[in-house]
């Protein structure tokens, strides 16, 4: 099934959105406005794009993987969660960084990259005394001792 997702973009010169058949499920997101960052700064850089999102669904937004190569910056929260709610026509999406080193993004660079997923189901939890499943030896092991 294809959904429909309205988009707004804030540039006419920003590269429409594109998702790439048989590479990936997720989609490249751009740097909309020059930006220079010196070693210790925090910005949330505008990435051109607004969207109203279905009901029932949201983005995660991380950042692509040549990203900290190419550039140094970190993405202060990340993964971030959009959720449908953030829909209105001032509600661009940003990309918060912080600078490892002195940089500048380019307009139209592809800095991080989205996909879209289902709300988590409703659940509940059961409090119990033991669960019951085989005991792999804690956080970090591989069940091998």
């Amino acid at each position: 099934m294809i959904e429909t997702i309205r988009i707004k973009y804030f540039h006419p010169e920003m590269e429409k959105l594109t998702y790439i058949d048989g590479k990936s499920d997720w989609i490249d997101l751009r740097c909309a406005e020059r930006t220079e960052l010196k070693a210790g700064d925090f910005k949330l850089i505008p990435l051109g794009v607004a969207m109203a999102l279905p009901e029932g669904y949201e983005a995660h937004v991380a950042p692509r993987s040549s990203t900290f190569k190419k550039w140094g910056i970190l993405q202060t929260n990340s993964v971030g969660i959009i959720d449908n709610s953030y829909c209105g026509d001032n509600d661009q999406w940003c990309l918060p960084v912080y600078a490892t080193r002195d940089t500048v993004l380019e307009f139209g660079d592809r800095i991080c990259q989205f996909r879209i997923v289902e709300n988590q189901p409703k659940i509940h939890f059961e409090e119990v005394d033991h669960l019951n499943g085989a005991d792999r030896g804690g956080f970090g092991s591989t069940g091998s001792r």
